[in-house]
């Protein structure tokens, strides 16, 4: 069996991915994609956490995350298609409708 902390150490590896792709990249998909590899990350640990307790909790907590996070991957690639079609850009350097 493998130990918990394995799965600790790669669900903060993925986090820390996650984190420097939202701090760093401009294009919004890559943001995007970065937002949800966090979200994968907290799942990672709720299961680990949930295996190693021999409780259930966490792995229906992450039910409810996966369905949460389909629901903003709808959502958010409507919004980014919508902003590609007034701006023909993804670059969030270049968007700036929000702003007076």
């Amino acid at each position: 069996m493998i130990p918990v902390e394995h799965y600790l150490f790669l669900s903060a590896f993925m986090f820390i991915t996650g984190v420097i792709g939202v701090v760093t990249r401009r294009n919004a998909i890559v943001v995007f994609m970065s937002i949800e590899l966090m979200l994968n990350s907290a799942n990672l640990t709720f299961v680990a956490f949930s295996s190693y307790l021999g409780n259930i909790t966490g792995q229906l907590v992450v039910f409810f995350v996966m369905a949460v996070a389909a629901a903003e991957a709808a959502v958010g690639l409507a919004i980014i298609i919508a902003i590609f079609r007034n701006k023909l850009t993804v670059n969030l350097d270049e968007i700036n409708i929000l702003k007076w």
